[in-house]
């Protein structure tokens, strides 16, 4: 994504992003393929826990990829856009190990398991179903699988890609975090956020979060809209994933809760961060915010808060 007119005198947004193939096919549109009115983008793309950490420690991004857990920390700086988000309804980041064992050996004193963040939803996740300490290492997510497959690390908690693609490296699955999470709860695994800074409305006219909020969701609706197009272009981010697996990856992710992340989505999100709030694993974010692109009126009963700037 590159809207680098110099005749283009828009306010440009930068948007972070993870260098992958479901974000880059959502975003994609914003480089001229839709109308983008008033502002244009700047994408920034970078690892997903580097970004939670340039969320946590900056917030200089105007619209931003975070982990879910991430969101409990930056929560006064950003609100989350009711589209844009990464959930898994019935599976999700994985926990493998170079051998078959029950979920019940991850308790196992002495083990070391590789975590892709501190602040990813992986980590929280993870530490919510073996429930209790254990120990960890974190090391960028694509090093994890060879990791655990020469013996490294016991075990691994792999996202992105490496949930389709670790049975190739002879590894066994132990626990599939969104499948435990759904049997436990009944809800889906809330990962990724799309956040956006709470400043926008100063700093560009009241109801310029809506408004943002809006291009960010029809930028989504045009990708599955025009998905052949989408795919190709994410292909440049699959890290030589074959296009088949690739159209799979962004099928899991890019979902109808990322067009719309609605009722169940937002409560799935309260019982995730008031879960571990309660476990003391993160703080308690409160009521959790969605940014939507027209004023919504609340359903009964429902978790969350509408801003409607």
């Amino acid at each position: 994504m590159s809207t680098t007119d110099p005749n283009d005198r828009r306010p440009t947004l930068t948007i972070g992003h993870s260098p992958d193939p479901d974000d880059a096919f959502m975003w994609w549109p914003l480089d001229g393929a839709i109308d983008t009115g008033r502002f244009r983008f700047r994408a920034v793309p970078e690892d997903i826990e580097s970004l939670n950490r340039r969320a946590v420690e900056r917030g200089d991004l105007d619209i931003t990829a975070i982990s879910m857990h991430t969101y409990a920390l930056t929560h006064g700086r950003y609100a989350l856009t009711n589209s844009g988000a990464s959930v898994g309804d019935g599976f999700g980041p994985k926990i493998v190990s170079a051998e078959p064992h029950g979920r019940a050996w991850l308790s196992t004193p002495g083990l070391t398991i590789a975590i892709p963040g501190e602040r990813t939803t992986a980590f929280l996740a993870t530490r919510l179903c073996i429930g209790r300490e254990f120990g960890f290492v974190a090391m960028p997510f694509e090093t994890i699988i060879d990791a655990v497959a020469d013996g490294s690390v016991d075990a691994g908690v792999i996202i992105h890609e490496g949930q389709l693609t670790y049975r190739d490296a002879g590894l066994s699955l132990i626990a599939d975090l969104g499948a435990w999470w759904k049997q436990r709860t009944g809800l889906p695994l809330p990962l990724g956020a799309n956040a956006i800074r709470r400043d926008l409305d100063d700093r560009f006219g009241a109801g310029s979060m809506r408004e943002v909020a809006g291009i960010l969701g029809r930028s989504i609706e045009h990708a599955l809209s025009h998905r052949d197009e989408g795919v190709a272009y994410a292909q440049r981010f699959a890290r030589g994933l074959p296009a088949a697996t690739t159209d799979e990856f962004i099928s899991m992710y890019v979902n109808d809760l990322t067009v719309d992340l609605g009722e169940v989505g937002a409560r799935a999100v309260e019982r995730l961060l008031h879960d571990g709030a309660r476990a003391g694993l993160c703080p308690d974010p409160g009521e959790i915010d969605l940014v939507f692109a027209q004023p919504r009126a609340e359903s009964a009963g429902a978790p969350g808060k509408s801003i409607d700037r």
